[in-house]
């Protein structure tokens, strides 16, 4: 039976020298390689591979980082791999299958896969687990630096990720939700209590039932009648602020001096 893999890093030569080793190993079939965090989340989710080889310190998102982003949606068996001592315990700790101190040699590496297809037969996913549902748990209880960054949207059968800095504002549609940036309008399927609780408060601020907004992007607060407002956006469009979100206001005002 053949798994499929992905190698991750983002050095050519690491990524060379793990292809170069699965090669002696009929059983695995790389599908596809990336070079930093952002195109891990997204080949990851296109491919869907029984296994990935993730480099943990990378541009854009670590592997940590990548984790968090994939595991709702796809959860492989993971070797981290790593030059750096810290991260490498880190992973153990959570008992992850196993991950590769750099540079690693052929003996160790095959070591590492052989527990990886252990598992694979066994179907019994370790304890990475653990540490993305700790991630995740770090997210919602909003500590600093744990919030969204970017979000996944799939589009004419692509998936892309659009930074959360480029969101103007959401508008929800019952369990749609569309997501409005200066250049275009993308739609994913999400209620928007639940991405509210993934959102920084700090920055994206609920006015009503349908609308999270940016507050980078608001330029003028009109007031309306019975305690509303209208928000005007840099983008020209306006949105109300409704009666059942007023405490937000004062919080805006706060923030926003």
């Amino acid at each position: 039976m053949k798994h499929s893999c992905l190698i991750i890093d983002d050095e050519i030569l690491a990524r060379d020298v793990i292809r170069t080793f699965l090669q002696a190993d009929p059983s695995i079939h790389v599908t596809d390689e990336a070079a930093n965090g952002t195109q891990a989340v997204i080949k990851i989710l296109q491919r869907r591979p029984d296994i990935v080889f993730l480099d943990i310190q990378m541009p854009e998102l670590d592997g940590f980082e990548v984790l968090k982003e994939i595991w709702p949606h796809h959860q492989p068996f993971v070797v981290f791999t790593t030059a750096y001592d810290q991260y490498a315990l880190r992973a153990f700790e959570v008992n992850a299958i196993d991950y590769l101190l750099k540079p690693f040699d052929e003996i160790r590496f095959h070591q590492s896969l052989g527990r990886v297809k252990e598992r694979l037969s066994q179907q019994a996913q370790p304890k990475v687990e653990e540490l993305v549902n700790r991630l995740l748990h770090d997210q919602r209880e909003g500590n600093e630096g744990h919030f969204l960054r970017r979000i996944l949207v799939k589009e004419s059968g692509r998936m892309f990720l659009v930074k959360l800095d480029d969101i103007i504002y959401f508008g929800a549609d019952g369990n749609y939700i569309s997501l409005h940036t200066a250049q275009k309008t993308y739609v994913i399927y999400e209620s928007l209590s639940s991405l509210e609780n993934r959102l920084d408060p700090a920055v994206m601020i609920r006015t009503s039932r349908s609308n999270i907004i940016n507050i980078n992007f608001i330029s003028e607060l009109e007031t309306y009648f019975n305690g509303e407002y209208i928000v005007h956006l840099t983008n020209g469009e306006k949105i109300k602020w409704t009666r059942g979100y007023r405490d937000n206001i004062k919080a805006f005002l706060t923030r926003t001096g």
